[in-house]
């Protein structure tokens, strides 16, 4: 499943072709939404913003278009009335005189009013944005320290969009490798240098994953692995899917173990428990 940085730049390639232009149709394929499409024709976009691994688009009449991708869901973006080749479900179409963001198989769309967007009950319960520009690594700590969150494991928290939206599976692995924290600690447990170099941790990967196209590790390094011939799949993580290879920190072997029913991906010897 896409994660915060997947989603954010799926948001970007949408608002370059909507953000500023008017809708001459709109297409929303869910029972339901047919009077709410016609609402949008005719209105100007305002802007894309994501929520999580939830997209919201703005239009100057009021109304919002909420999307949440879930498994499957995929945005293109096309010049008209060009269509991508795809077996996919059209879900959603935005059409404005020469272009078109298109949204296939995702399962859970719905046209929102401001309070409708306030109450709605995933975008009500989720915390801040992991791509928040205003959340500080301050602001993580405190959440870490906050009651409702601190004595769970960080395996089982770093999946819950309670916490933090848009954190995801191959963020955890990740995030907690570069904390040199062990997934079955707890926030309680950690003294103030590892909570705070956790808190830095959780906002610096998945801004350099979204800066970067999906890369955990630093640029450099990538190139490097990519000359030695490591596929993509492996050379842009530390340790995520990369089972009974060396840490590349340590030379140590990366171990695989399930959290939350996921597959959590560890270097024993960096991660102590």
């Amino acid at each position: 499943m896409p994660e915060g940085p997947e989603i954010r730049r799926a948001a970007d390639r949408v608002a370059a072709v909507l953000v500023g232009n008017e809708i001459e149709q709109a297409e929303i394929n869910r029972p339901g939404l047919a009077d709410a499409a016609r609402k949008l024709t005719g209105s100007t976009v305002l802007a894309v913003e994501t929520r999580g691994k939830a997209m919201l688009t703005r239009f100057d009449n009021g109304l919002t278009i909420y999307s949440h991708n879930q498994l499957y869901g995929r945005w293109y973006t096309r010049r008209r009335p060009k269509l991508p080749k795809t077996n996919r479900q059209l879900r959603l179409a935005l059409h404005t005189n020469t272009h078109s963001a298109l949204l296939y198989s995702a399962s859970d769309i719905d046209v929102l009013d401001e309070q409708g967007v306030d109450e709605h009950p995933f975008l009500a319960r989720i915390g801040p944005d992991i791509l928040d520009p205003g959340l500080t690594a301050a602001a993580v700590a405190r959440r870490l320290a906050d009651r409702r969150f601190r004595n769970r494991s960080l395996a089982a928290l770093y999946l819950d969009q309670a916490f933090l939206a848009g954190l995801g599976n191959y963020l955890r692995s990740e995030i907690l490798f570069c904390a040199r924290l062990g997934p079955a600690r707890r926030p309680a447990d950690l003294g103030r240098n590892e909570r705070a170099r956790l808190a830095r941790n959780t906002l610096r990967i998945p801004q350099h994953s979204y800066r970067t196209g999906g890369l955990t590790v630093p640029v450099g390094l990538a190139r490097d692995l990519e000359a030695a011939g490591e596929r993509y799949g492996q050379r842009r993580f530390y340790v995520f899917g990369r089972e009974g290879q060396p840490c590349r920190q340590c030379g140590s072997r990366v171990q695989r173990t399930l959290a939350g029913s996921r597959n959590l991906f560890l270097c024993p010897v960096c991660q102590p428990a």
